[in-house]
């Protein structure tokens, strides 16, 4: 079966940090660029970074730039973003998304448009409250 799992979403306060992780099971991120998307609530979903398949390239919404860093490591299958001096506003459930195709090798999709994404994953949840 062909999945995405996120994990290590949890409370945290604000000011602090998480990291994110999304690893495939059934297939290999070699050639896929994944992204990463949160929904709060009442909100629609938005893209907040993405990064190519090669890893060489990455790509940030404003609201998130220079707080949050997006890796890939390819070994381990596995999409990481790092999340830090987190704000209350953070609170959302995060998703990853996967990106197939020789175009995405060294510049990550949109973070507008989601046709482009193959695989979603379930989502995980971070809440940053005091």
């Amino acid at each position: 079966q062909l999945q995405l799992v996120e994990s290590g979403g949890g409370l945290v306060q604000p000011g602090g940090s998480l990291r994110l992780s999304c690893a495939a099971s059934g297939f290999s991120l070699d050639h896929y660029a994944i992204a990463w998307f949160r929904q709060a609530p009442g909100k629609e979903r938005e893209g907040i970074s993405s990064i190519s398949a090669f890893g060489g390239v990455t790509n940030y919404a404003y609201l998130v730039k220079g707080r949050f860093t997006v890796s890939k490591d390819n070994a381990k299958n596995t999409v990481y973003l790092q999340m830090n001096s987190l704000r209350p506003e953070d609170t959302a459930v995060y998703y990853c998304a996967a990106a197939y195709g020789s175009s995405w090798y060294h510049q990550p999709p949109s973070l507008i448009d989601e046709s482009e994404y193959d695989y979603w994953g379930q989502g995980t949840q971070v809440t940053v409250s005091s």
